[in-house]
């Protein structure tokens, strides 16, 4: 697993480091928070970041927002003292794991196990929201289709979905891609929507 650091203390990113090594981690990168640092990551490809950013400022959790957005890795952040606010943009930034006052070896595997199920559990759940999302835009779809037949054919709800089932199946495609054929071949001929 290669796990990036990301801090500008020396010393921090020791503690950190040795945490990781003694967990069985070889793979370390320390990449300081200054200037191209979210390319740097990128580049890197790594699958965790740790992060110790001592006294956390606005502008550092909006860079951890970045980092969040660009990698779409699991993210554990280590501060010396917090806030509510600050909590609440680390949480909204994506950090896996918000260790308050806790840089200490000892802690840093089962941190780094947390923020991996934390984020690999939020993955998950996003996964699942947006396979609902679609198939319910796929149903809008299909309905929509369905009552443009019903209305230019006369068709009953059950003979309209047969007949896209059916136009589906002989043409080898999804159901909910023949609905969009018929929405736009309607739309284009001045039909009913």
């Amino acid at each position: 697993m290669r796990i990036a650091i990301v801090d500008d203390s020396g010393l921090r990113a020791t503690v950190l480091g040795d945490g990781l090594r003694e967990a069985g981690y070889d793979d370390i990168h320390v990449v300081p928070p200054r200037g191209a640092f979210v390319a740097i990551l990128e580049r890197m490809a790594p699958d965790v970041v740790l992060m110790d950013l001592g006294s956390p400022s606005r502008d550092s959790l909006e860079e951890m927002l970045v980092v969040s957005r660009a990698l779409a890795r699991p993210i554990a952040m280590f501060v010396d003292q917090s806030d509510d606010a600050m909590i609440g943009a680390a949480i909204d930034a994506g950090v896996s794991a918000y260790v308050v006052d806790g840089l200490r070896k000892e802690r840093v595997k089962p941190i780094l196990d947390l923020a991996i199920r934390r984020f690999n559990a939020f993955a998950r759940m996003q996964a699942d929201l947006d396979e609902a999302r679609t198939a319910l835009a796929d149903r809008k779809t299909v309905d929509r289709a369905k009552a443009i037949l019903m209305k230019t054919r006369g068709l009953q709800e059950p003979e309209a979905y047969a007949a896209l089932r059916s136009a589906a199946m002989n043409q080898g495609r999804k159901i909910v891609d023949v609905a969009e054929a018929l929405i736009t071949a309607s739309s284009l001929l001045g039909g009913i929507e």
